[in-house]
């Protein structure tokens, strides 16, 4: 009778562990291969129309940014924001936001938009990677939470090698 029991209760244990290892799959699967949700279109532009909000309220102007999410990124960084030929352009990096919405939400985009805001400026200081005292006051003035430096040079590096590097 209780080897019964032991064979029931470890044939549901096993069953279960594939159904959530097959939900998860499937969850992964839909979410890398398909747009992000409504909800999390939303979430941006709530937080992107608060940003505005603190622009104009702390600098006097209004500069909005186009917001792509993508996946092209490789490894973990949030954000970015590009200067090239004149046009600003915010990426979130899709990979990461399933996992930290809440994050990408609080911080990353006031992080971004305080680069954009001061490439638009021409406030620009390439010595300390566009993180200067100046850009923290700017993010934070924009509604960030938590404004430091969050890249890791060491993983930005690795990720433009043409191999996987487990160091």
């Amino acid at each position: 009778m209780f080897k019964k029991k032991l064979e029931f209760t470890f044939l549901f244990v096993i069953l279960l562990s594939i159904s959530l290892l097959v939900f998860n799959f499937y969850t992964s699967y839909t979410f890398k291969n398909n747009d992000i949700s409504e909800n999390f279109k939303q979430r941006i532009k709530i937080k992107e129309k608060e940003v505005l909000q603190y622009m104009k309220q702390n600098f006097g102007v209004t500069y909005k940014f186009p917001i792509i999410v993508t996946d092209k990124f490789k490894g973990k960084l949030y954000g970015l924001t590009s200067y090239k030929e004149g046009k600003i352009k915010i990426y979130l990096n899709k990979n990461v936001m399933q996992e930290s919405m809440d994050y990408m939400v609080q911080s990353v985009i006031a992080h971004e938009y305080a680069h954009a805001l001061l490439f638009k400026l021409k406030h620009f200081d390439s010595k300390v990677d566009g993180h200067s005292q100046e850009w923290k006051e700017t993010c934070e003035k924009l509604g960030g939470v938590d404004c430091q430096q969050y890249v890791d040079r060491h993983e930005i590096i690795m990720s433009k090698m043409p191999f996987s590097s487990t160091f």
